[in-house]
């Protein structure tokens, strides 16, 4: 009975538990694809680095200290990719592992 003459205090409720309901599905149907985006993320951090290091080369020349900071800046990006990549793929060797057959 109280419900029914309380509209405003529904009406929040239902907004309340609607709102939760729509922001459980956004944070645990991001997190499934979480492996996936993180190299894609990385690829794209590498593109910009080269599009960086392309733009100082035409501003400056292909010698010049502007065009060798992006060169570094590059380099840094695709060292922090592989470093990445192989924490991924050496933490999912582990899991997968089947302890009891491959013993040895």
């Amino acid at each position: 009975m109280l419900w029914r003459n309380s509209t405003g205090l529904a009406k929040i409720w239902k907004t309340t538990l609607v709102t939760a309901v729509f922001g459980g599905f956004l944070l645990f149907g991001a997190a499934g694809r979480a492996d996936a985006h993180d190299f894609d993320k990385c690829q794209r951090r590498i593109d910009k680095e080269e599009w960086k290091l392309q733009r100082e080369i035409n501003r400056h020349g292909f010698y010049s200290r502007q065009a060798e900071h992006q060169r570094h800046e590059l380099r840094e990006a695709r060292d922090r990719c592989r470093i990445d990549r192989e924490r991924w793929e050496r933490e999912h060797r582990w899991r997968d592992r089947d302890w009891d057959r491959d013993r040895y």
